[in-house]
């Protein structure tokens, strides 16, 4: 076992007896632990993308990889207030509804320095890393370094769920 204070005498934290075995092991669970936490993750939006049984050739596997190259994200009508909007970080798109049952949808990467736009409130898309804003109605520049308006979605209504694509 180590010295308080004392340095290790070899190069290979691995085969050095002055480095505690438990200053190895905590490294070890830690990193494990971002590992199983990020595969837990990915598995569950997988899971979550991922529809029907397997039955398509490909099975499961097949059924994932499609569902992860779609591009359609769909959101619940209630979600999205009137004169406000969400943002969804995990698929970067903003959704607003400029008027009553009048949906928008844009990509919520800023046009600046590629940050994710933070939120919407009285008709703004507002960048939190360098200021821009956007009107939240047409996704152009209102203010700000942006130096383009942000790149629109396609918006479909069907029932209570939004389908953007």
């Amino acid at each position: 076992m180590s010295q308080p204070g004392k340095l290790p005498t070899t190069e290979n934290p691995a085969t050095d007896p002055d480095i505690r075995a438990q200053d190895v092991d905590r490294r070890t669970v830690i990193r494990t632990a971002g590992i199983v936490g990020v595969g837990v993750v990915g598995a569950a939006a997988v899971a979550a993308c991922g529809g029907g049984s397997g039955s398509r050739a490909g099975g499961a596997a097949g059924d994932a990889a499609a569902s992860a190259g779609s591009a359609n994200v769909v959101i619940k009508v209630a979600d999205i207030p009137v004169g406000g909007g969400k943002v969804f970080d995990a698929t970067k798109v903003v959704v607003t509804q400029p008027k009553a049952g009048e949906f928008k949808a844009f990509s919520a990467i800023c046009t600046h320095k590629g940050c994710t736009v933070a939120g919407v409130a009285n008709g703004t898309i507002t960048c939190p890393c360098h200021g821009s804003t956007y009107d939240a109605a047409t996704g152009a520049v209102t203010g700000g370094p942006a130096p383009a308006p942000l790149p629109s979605k396609t918006v479909k209504v069907s029932g209570g769920s939004l389908t953007i694509s």
